[in-house]
């Protein structure tokens, strides 16, 4: 019988023509494994002193205390220096769902054990060299929102703020983004000048990285533009700005985009980088970033991932090509990356190839310039269900997807639950068209 990939080959895939030189990954994903292992991130090249972006590391994505502990040792082994909580963390989501008016309950003062916990986080960060951020958004799915005029909502807001810091924190962010009221940036930026001036009363060499509410983009548009030039006029000089690129969920980021977008508001800028981020959705995103401008770094200094929610720990391979990047971005090779990211990650053969054939099964959405819920495997599973005659074909990628999972869990029998889970349910929904039992 052919594999799954052959007969997929011939059935849906492009004209065969013969041997060809290696296309970009976007045009046609695959893992190559190297022969051996590499340092990671790329060791930098003769002459370049420093990494390529001063601020390297990742943010949570609704992680829960326990994720951010088990992602610190990475962050260090890779050369990473920075770690931002998702300010959905801070938020009631152990008794709410995210984006309940009631889970984002700002003003109120942390459990106490909850504040442990993080206190544990952040000892963790100090212990391997690495800045805790700090990151809140009070108006974001919020009964109550803070304004510069409200003296009680910024004192019940710098609660928070104070207690970090009382920890040795020096990284702070306020995010406003996504919000749909409140969109007003001199108030916006008066707020954070506030919680800026009273941390640097006692510690002057605090930092604060600005999420505005319009964090894409390059300014272009009439209602951007006056948004970010009020914006640059008030926010204090030495705050960064969060950008995501031209778009919120982007292919690409260029050098000439970033200029233009720092030009508009008028601030150093910190990319939060929205990948592989999946919001949550049942998908995973595990090939290397790809589509940053390796100039980049020449216009901004910090750059953040945006992780998987759940599945932290399978993150670790995309997280690793973008540390590899940040690191030294000039020297910068998606499918070398990504392949030594597989031999990092993995100890032997059995464990290396099914990371491999994993990570071909959900290349990622930069490779299909699409949005964070998409799933690839689902989407080549319904490519499959729209030819004639095609349910044998779809019942052996079906078993190819199945295959792929048990191999992993055999292979990780203790790691990588939270992935599997998910290639586990899109095999129940695959199984459940082609009308197969398990």
């Amino acid at each position: 019988m052919p594999l799954w990939s052959m007969v997929v080959w011939c059935c849906v895939g492009a004209e065969p023509t013969g041997v060809k030189a290696a296309l970009p990954l976007e045009k046609d994903f695959f893992v190559r494994l190297p022969a051996s292992v590499r340092p990671v991130p790329e060791p930098l090249p003769a002459g370049q002193a420093e990494p390529s972006f001063k601020i390297r590391g990742t943010k949570g994505w609704l992680w829960r205390p326990e994720q951010y502990l088990a992602e610190v040792p990475t962050l260090a082994e890779y050369q990473m220096n920075f770690l931002m909580n998702c300010y959905g963390s801070m938020c009631d989501i152990e008794h709410y769902k995210w984006t309940d008016p009631e889970c984002n309950r700002w003003w109120e003062p942390l459990p106490a054990e909850k504040k442990r916990a993080y206190e544990r986080v952040v000892r963790a960060c100090q212990k391997h060299g690495i800045h805790f951020c700090f990151s809140m958004n009070p108006n974001l799915f919020a009964k109550r929102f803070v304004r510069a005029d409200d003296a009680k909502a910024l004192d019940e807001l710098w609660q928070h703020y104070e207690w970090m810091q009382g920890l040795g924190v020096t990284w702070f962010n306020i995010c406003l983004d996504d919000i749909q009221k409140g969109i007003d940036a001199e108030d916006q930026g008066k707020v954070v000048n506030e919680i800026l001036r009273r941390l640097r009363v006692k510690d002057p060499q605090v930092q604060m990285v600005f999420c505005p509410t319009r964090y894409w983009g390059m300014g272009d548009k009439p209602s951007d533009k006056a948004y970010l030039t009020k914006l640059a006029e008030v926010l204090d000089k030495d705050a960064y700005v969060f950008w995501t690129g031209p778009r919120v969920v982007t292919p690409t980021i260029s050098r000439g985009e970033a200029e233009a977008y720092k030009a508009c508001v008028g601030h150093r800028l910190f990319i939060w980088d929205n990948y592989p981020v999946n919001d949550a959705h049942p998908t995973l995103h595990l090939g290397p970033v790809t589509g940053r401008d390796p100039e980049l770094c020449r216009v901004v200094d910090g750059y953040m991932a945006n992780p998987l929610c759940s599945q932290n720990e399978i993150n670790r391979l995309p997280l690793i090509t973008m540390a590899d990047y940040a690191y030294n971005s000039g020297g910068y090779d998606p499918q070398r990356s990504i392949g030594q990211a597989i031999l990092h990650l993995g100890q032997t053969a059995e464990q290396r190839g099914v990371l491999k054939d994993l990570v071909e099964l959900y290349p990622g959405m930069l490779v299909y310039s699409k949005g964070t819920s998409f799933n690839p495997v689902l989407a080549r599973f319904d490519q499959i269900m729209g030819q004639p005659h095609c349910r044998f074909l779809a019942c052996l990628y079906v078993d190819h997807v199945a295959e792929v999972s048990r191999r992993l869990g055999v292979a990780f029998p203790d790691r990588f639950c939270a992935a599997r889970r998910t290639v586990e349910e899109d095999v129940g929904k695959m199984r459940g068209r082609v009308g197969r039992g398990k």
